[in-house]
């Protein structure tokens, strides 16, 4: 199918969201047991790491750990939202920089100032939204931030979703106290975040087994194999281990002087798609096909320019004295192979 299809479904009970893009699989959703990122709790601060600059608290889902100590001591309360997923053993990572979030707008406690995404230009329009930013605001405390999603949205629209995001930040914000440890929000499921983070044009597909009916479920179903064909003739090869993920790019039959640089190329345009897919964060490490030093600038513009648009915080480390390049990601979303039977 051409185009641009946002299909709603369930994989293996679960719910979850496919955005597909010319008939290939973009982005995917998967549901879990698991803390949802975005979820927040009123956590009782439990014990601190010495050495690491954290506290471990405590929340009804089990341990989390928080980069903070200064003001926090043993059983005091704390609002605290989760960040991603933890690594297998050990405890959830949650922040207390709280954020209310939506499809057009971030409620921000605590950091005052409204803004506009940086990614919208047009000055008159930056001064429309600014205006409904004051009106919807009043003289809040908290902070806003419009998302680019409001470029071409509707107005009306835009001021609804502040006014909602708005009453539910003061809502949480205001029980933070308290005895015991209480989860104050759930975090947003795929339906919601499709909507959330999917903007733009395209067709909705919500009937039950959409999946099937669209490709999805073999999309998927090849994401089992940790290689990733790539134009050429080309491959890679994504494999998680205990420590990292390792990426291993390959020229495949092409012997030309210039296969390396093709491969790579090829590979970086493509990697924020896969890792996305199989849900893979943390330590990434690329193990490149052989090119010349003076290439590399050519590569690392290209990858910097495809992890630009991906909605996963993304940090290009750099290159290792081995010639690899180091990537750090967010662990947003549970790893795919843990979802896949």
């Amino acid at each position: 199918m051409k185009g641009r299809l946002i299909a709603l479904d369930h994989f293996e009970a679960a719910e979850a969201a496919a955005l597909m893009v010319d008939g290939r699989l973009e982005d995917l959703f998967i549901d879990s047991d698991a803390p949802r990122p975005g979820a927040i709790y009123r956590a009782i601060a439990d014990r601190p790491v010495k050495g690491q600059g954290g506290m471990f608290l405590r929340t009804p889902d089990g341990p989390a750990f928080l980069r903070q100590v200064k003001g926090l001591s043993p059983g005091r309360p704390i609002l605290v939202q989760v960040t991603g997923h933890p690594e297998p053993g050990k405890a959830l990572p949650v922040t207390a920089k709280i954020l209310f979030k939506s499809r057009y707008a971030i409620v921000t406690p605590g950091a005052r100032g409204l803004n506009v995404s940086r990614s919208i230009r047009d000055d008159d329009r930056r001064d429309a939204l600014l205006a409904i930013a004051h009106a919807e605001m009043g003289e809040s405390d908290m902070g806003l931030i419009l998302r680019s999603s409001c470029a071409d949205a509707d107005d009306a629209e835009i001021a609804e979703d502040i006014r909602a995001m708005h009453d539910m930040a003061v809502t949480v914000m205001g029980d933070a106290q308290g005895d015991s440890a209480e989860k104050l929000t759930e975090g947003d499921g795929p339906h919601v975040l499709a909507w959330r983070e999917w903007i733009g044009e395209g067709a909705l597909e919500t009937a039950p087994g959409c999946f099937g009916d669209h490709g999805v479920l073999d999309e998927v179903d090849a994401l089992r194999s940790p290689e990733a064909t790539l134009p050429g003739g080309a491959s890679m090869a994504i494999e998680p281990t205990r420590a990292l993920v390792a990426v291993d790019v390959n020229t495949g039959g092409d012997t030309s002087p210039a296969a390396g640089l093709k491969a790579n190329i090829a590979a970086a345009r493509d990697l924020p798609r896969q890792l996305r897919l199989r849900g893979l964060g943390g330590q990434i490490v690329i193990d490149l096909a052989p090119m010349s030093k003076k290439d590399r600038r050519q590569f690392e513009t290209t990858l910097r320019a495809a992890f630009k648009s991906d909605i996963v915080e993304t940090a290009l480390v750099g290159w290792t004295p081995l010639g690899h390049f180091e990537l750090q990601r967010k662990r947003d979303r549970i790893a795919l192979k843990e979802r896949l039977r």
